[in-house]
């Protein structure tokens, strides 16, 4: 039996108006340090989101969580971030704002598969 990974997530959420503290969860980042892992896995729902908030422009929202990707993935277009090692990458995706997509509180748990923790939490929490 695979050795259990400590691993660290972060539910990506859409706040239209910040002022409100309204949101909706869109998507998932998990880091594993044992493991070497560092992903994020989003799905807008176009219908729900614009139910929310009329006013969201969901082309740029989808660009926004696509960098968001890029940075995880440490892609060569993911500016000076995604650069950075694993942990930095993801203390700064986590890191507290007060924008349009923010996170949620960092929470640990414990997996043997990274990936198959990243699709259970993404079910569980988004869809």
């Amino acid at each position: 039996m695979p050795a259990q990974n400590l691993f660290e997530y972060a539910i990506i959420r859409v706040v239209p108006r910040v002022e409100r503290e309204e949101f909706l969860n869109v998507g998932v980042i998990l880091y594993s340090r044992p493991a070497k892992f560092l992903q994020a896995r989003y799905a807008l729902d176009e219908k729900r989101l614009q139910a929310f908030s009329a006013d969201l422009d969901l082309e740029e929202l989808n660009s926004y969580l696509q960098s968001l990707e890029r940075i995880c993935k440490g892609a060569p277009d993911a500016g000076p971030i995604g650069e950075l090692d694993l942990a930095s990458r993801f203390r700064w995706l986590t890191a507290t704002r007060s924008t349009v997509i923010q996170t949620s509180k960092v929470h640990p748990g414990f997996c043997n598969d990274p990936l198959a923790a990243l699709d259970k939490l993404f079910h569980d929490m988004v869809q």
